[in-house]
Formats: structure tokens, sequence, C-alpha cells
């Protein structure tokens, strides 16, 4: 799936999220702490959101990031081939995040993620209010910075995430970083 073609379906799908609610553009725009011509923007696949602007909304909304790409990404069906994996990528920093788990019932994604060399990516607490995660290094190194935390990780270090709060995925290193994301719905 072409990125122009994920950024249409993302867009689409915060339209129907938002609608499904009842809110405008501007009550969508007030409760993501986001500017309203954005959103527009956005939900007409004009622009390609920004990891932490997908967090902000997704927040809003009262899901966490990875259900709202789900709901955008996933077709149905029991096995998700590499090729039919959608893969999304932030305009600001490069990073690409990839949906590994098919569509079910089971509460639980399975993300890939390439952090590359020298990028952060900031993502408030509203990403992770329902969510347990587990980040998995699977190359490289990655600063997770966790509220007033930081852990260093290198390649298969795993780290359970606390409670929701601001974090930030540093790559402060020369070569990429490659991390999986084991994020529970819970709730």
């Amino acid at each position: 799936m072409s990125i122009d073609n994920m950024d249409k379906r993302i867009g689409a799908r915060i339209r129907t999220e938002r609608e499904s609610r009842g809110w405008s553009l501007s009550d969508l725009a007030a409760k993501a702490s986001v500017s309203r011509a954005m959103v527009y923007k956005v939900e007409r696949g004009e622009s390609s959101p920004t990891a932490n602007m997908l967090a902000k909304l997704s927040g809003a909304f009262g899901l966490s990031m990875s259900t709202l790409m789900a709901r955008a990404e996933i077709q149905q069906g029991r096995l998700l081939r590499k090729a039919d994996q959608p893969v999304w990528a932030d305009p600001e920093t490069g990073y690409l995040r990839r949906h590994v788990s098919p569509r079910s019932d089971m509460p639980l994604d399975l993300i890939n993620v390439t952090l590359p060399a020298g990028k952060e990516v900031p993502m408030p607490a509203s990403a992770y209010a329902f969510l347990r995660q587990l980040v998995w290094v699977l190359s490289g190194e990655l600063v997770f910075v966790e509220g007033q935390t930081q852990h260093e990780m290198k390649e298969g270090d795993c780290l359970e995430l606390g409670p929701p709060t601001d974090c930030v995925f540093k790559n402060a290193s020369e070569r990429e970083c490659v991390y999986a994301v084991a994020a529970l719905t819970v709730g």
C-alpha cells in the first residue's frame, strides 16, 4: 500500500471517528490540542500527520494510536502477509511504522518500527492511556525517555512501559534502530 493511499485511509478514518461522535472539526482540534486547519488537511488526505499528531488525535477519541491505525489500515483475515502489512511513514522524521498483526478480536497489536539515525519521536501521555506496552529492540540502539526516566536500550533489550506519561523515542546513534512494540489494549 502506498504512503499516499495510507494517508487518505488515515484521514478518512479520523473523519469517521469524529463524525461518529458528532464532533465538528473545531471540537476535535480543541480536544486534541492541534490546529483546525491541520485536522482538515489530514482528513482530506492533503497532509500526512506526524506521529505526535496521530497520538494526540487518537487520545482525543479515547483510542490508542494502534487502534486508530488498525481501523484505518487492516483488512479482515487471520493471516497478514508482509506484502500486505500497512506501512506508514512520519513525514517529519522518516519513522516507519509497520502494522504486523492481522485484525482480530484479540486486544493485542504487534508493530514494527524503524527509527532513522539521529531522529526522535515524542508521544504524548494520551497515546498510552488505554494500553500496556512492551518495546523490544531488534537492532540498533534506542533511548526511551519516559517522563523523567531515561532508558538506554540495546539490541535484544525489552522494556515494559510504566503508567501513561509523555515519552520520547530517540535514536542518538549513527545507524537506524528497529524495534517491535506489543500493545495490549486494556479497559
